[in-house]
């Protein structure tokens, strides 16, 4: 009996070894945190993960962890912490606070960041050419003043613009300060209003839409999650709303001048082949689009009695 229950045991230890090889995954690993799912940062994934696919990196090489934080600081923090504790071979952070989470998290594993609008501001690189620590990658700044030409352009009659954006978001902020020293260029006065969430959203861009000629928002976040809700606001109200994302302009407000989208999710996985393949990121300078494109919904400018078309833009409905 004996021999038979040893017999039993090693075969039964023989086929968990086999097992376990066989089980084995030596695929790279991607750790894809994202802040929340808008219509901005989904573009950037899906064309991400189809542009690593479409150079070689399928599933069969590389296993992609995609975790959504659902717009919480503190799951951005766990999710984080999780990447480092799996030890990841890389990190793709999109949007601000997800590569701020990444940094905080870990000093070794390179991180490529997609959506910052201002990295030195975030505390993410201190020379947009020469990133000394482990993270660098592509940022979505926008051309503000060339927004407020096609502002002038579209609505002549606009004098005084609502600034709306998300007191916490630093890419906001820096945005916003911006567009501050540009409007009296342009013959614009202004009115700020922030929020801190999106149920604050509707009411206070109703509160803002009472005071001005139309809403100014960057690429925000808190703000492009709950788009429609301020594209309905400026419908109802009768003014044209702004924004700094062509995907906010497909998400129904009235025009952009922007950058696209589905190509900043290209550069950002050339960026991230460029680390799997051994590039240190001291050689990787932080890339930004320059190629900008006017934007303006259809629909939107129809219900608000707005001009739906000018010379060289995209037209959406």
């Amino acid at each position: 009996m004996k021999k038979l229950f040893g017999l039993v045991l090693g075969t039964m230890m023989s086929l968990s070894v086999f097992t376990g090889c066989g089980t084995q995954d030596d695929r790279i690993t991607v750790g894809l945190v994202q802040l929340v799912e808008h219509t901005s940062l989904d573009m950037i994934r899906e064309s991400l993960v189809a542009e690593l696919e479409a150079r070689g990196y399928d599933d069969s090489k590389v296993k992609i962890d995609y975790q959504n934080a659902q717009g919480d600081q503190s799951n951005l923090n766990s999710i984080c912490k999780k990447f480092v504790g799996d030890q990841v071979d890389t990190i793709v952070a999109i949007a601000t606070p997800s590569a701020q989470a990444a940094v905080a998290a870990t000093t070794d594993i390179p991180i490529i960041f997609s959506a910052v609008t201002d990295p030195v501001a975030a505390n993410l690189v201190s020379d947009l050419n020469k990133p000394s620590g482990n993270i660098t990658g592509t940022s979505d700044a926008i051309p503000v003043d060339q927004v407020f030409e096609l502002c002038n352009e579209l609505t002549p009659e606009v004098k005084k613009i609502g600034f709306l954006y998300t007191a916490s978001e630093v890419n906001s902020q820096s945005v916003i300060e911006q567009a501050k020293k540009f409007a009296p260029e342009y013959g614009f006065t202004f009115e700020e209003m922030t929020i801190t969430n999106t149920s604050e959203l509707q009411q206070a861009a109703y509160s803002l839409a009472g005071k001005v000629d139309a809403i100014y928002t960057p690429i925000d976040n808190n703000i492009a999650s709950a788009m429609t809700l301020l594209s309905e606001v400026g419908k109802e109200s009768k003014i044209p709303v702004y924004v700094g994302a062509d995907s906010m302009v497909m998400d129904g407000a009235y025009a952009t001048v922007g950058i696209n989208y589905e190509e900043l999710g290209k550069q950002t996985a050339d960026m991230v082949i460029q680390v799997l393949e051994g590039t240190p990121i001291s050689e990787m300078p932080v890339e930004t689009l320059n190629n900008f494109e006017k934007v303006i919904n259809k629909t939107t400018a129809n219900k608000i009695g707005a001009p739906d078309h000018v010379e060289g833009a995209i037209i959406v409905e």
